[in-house]
């Protein structure tokens, strides 16, 4: 995947701009994105694979469940994707996903 950037000024994605990316989402923001926060939606399909058919709504579900440390290691690996470093899927077993948890 190509580096994305801010339409700005051609800088890298920003933690902050993830983090404002999942906030709209655990809002419930369904609409309005921008082009930066549509790549980072993509990217967080791509390295979450039990985020790669959700719609916005399901995305913020699960990104509220999240822990601190969960949160913030799905923003690193965002970034690293959009950065063009993480080239693999990542794959999470379903005990790790917090809807599949609380759901059984």
């Amino acid at each position: 995947m190509k580096a994305a950037f801010d339409s700005g000024g051609g800088e890298p994605v920003s933690e902050m701009a993830i983090v404002d990316t999942f906030t709209r989402l655990i809002f419930g923001a369904q609409d309005g994105f921008s082009s930066s926060e549509e790549l980072i939606i993509q990217a967080l399909r791509v390295v979450d694979a039990s985020c790669a058919l959700d719609d916005y709504r399901d995305m913020g579900e699960y990104l509220r469940a999240l822990g601190v440390a969960e949160m913030i290691e799905l923003v690193t690996r965002v970034q690293a994707n959009l950065a063009g470093t993480l080239q693999a899927t990542a794959t999470v077993p379903d005990s790790s996903n917090p809807r599949r948890r609380a759901s059984r």
